[in-house]
This record gives C-alpha cells, sequence and structure tokens, in this order.
C-alpha cells in the first residue's frame, strides 16, 4: 500500500526553492511513475483554451491534445471532478493514447478555483485504482497546487 502522505512529503522536498510549473510537473511525474506500482504512465494535460495540451510525463508516447470533456481526461477537466475508471474500455467516449492502458484515474488542477490541468495515471492492471489511491493522489494533487506559482503558466 502506498504511504501518500510521504509521497506528499517528498514533493515538498523537491519544490524546496522552487515554484516555476515545469520542473514541479516533471518531477512530480517522475516521483508518481518510480513510487506506484503496476503503472503505465503518469502525468500531467495542461489546459489550453478549450483543449488540454500534453505536459511533462513519464511513460509510453501519448496524445498531444484531448477536447474539454472527452476521454477520461476531458471529461475530469469539464466536471471538475476526479475520475476513477477500473476498466477503460467501458468509459464512453474513452480516447485510446496506449492500448496497453486498461485502468485510469484522472484529478483536476486548480488555479483559484478554475481547472487548469489534469493528473492523468494509467495502468496496464484492471481496477488498479482503489478508494485510497483515489483519496491519496486527491492529497498529492491538492499538495501540488499550492506548491506551483501558476502565474507562470
Amino acid at each position: 500500500m502506498t504511504d501518500y502522505s510521504l509521497l506528499c512529503e517528498q514533493l515538498e522536498a523537491l519544490a524546496e526553492g522552487e515554484r516555476h510549473w515545469l520542473p514541479l510537473l516533471a518531477n512530480s511525474a517522475a516521483l508518481l511513475y518510480d513510487t506506484l506500482p503496476d503503472l503505465n504512465w503518469a502525468g500531467f494535460y495542461l489546459r489550453e483554451g478549450e483543449s488540454l495540451l500534453l505536459g511533462p510525463f513519464q511513460g509510453k508516447i501519448a496524445c498531444v491534445r484531448i477536447p474539454w470533456g472527452k476521454g477520461v481526461c476531458g471529461t475530469a477537466a469539464a466536471e471538475d471532478r476526479t475520475q476513477r475508471v477500473a476498466d477503460v474500455h467501458a468509459f464512453p467516449g474513452h480516447i485510446a493514447c496506449d492500448g496497453a492502458s486498461n485502468a485510469e484515474i484522472v484529478i483536476p488542477l486548480h488555479r483559484a478555483g478554475k481547472v487548469m490541468g489534469v493528473l492523468d495515471i494509467d495502468s496496464p492492471r484492471l481496477q488498479r485504482f482503489t478508494e485510497a489511491d483515489e483519496r491519496g493522489l486527491e492529497d498529492f494533487a491538492r499538495a501540488l497546487e499550492r506548491l506551483i506559482d501558476w502565474r507562470e503558466l
């Protein structure tokens, strides 16, 4: 079981002295990818107009742009609600960036109450993400929101 409080502490240590979004998101993706078992992708999509643009990530190549409200990432952003999907192939409108992905969790990221992007994590294992993962990753996302100087984005 992942210790999400320790993961948040590690995030705080990585952010010490640096608030720019690019290195913080890049190191956050690496931290998650290296720490959480059974992943094939961990990273970010950032809002650009009415779509999400690929940001820093770890894993296989990814979709570059996702329309707002489409797929798991676009739905999480449009509804401003975490999407924890046990089987992405059963998700209406799923966008298959990597055919090996079977489960996904997506958490919206905010600046001043507005969705600025999403944290997206994929797994090749069906039903990979639990309620405890959801709570822990939401805490991680809230910590990241506090650490980033979003004015640079």
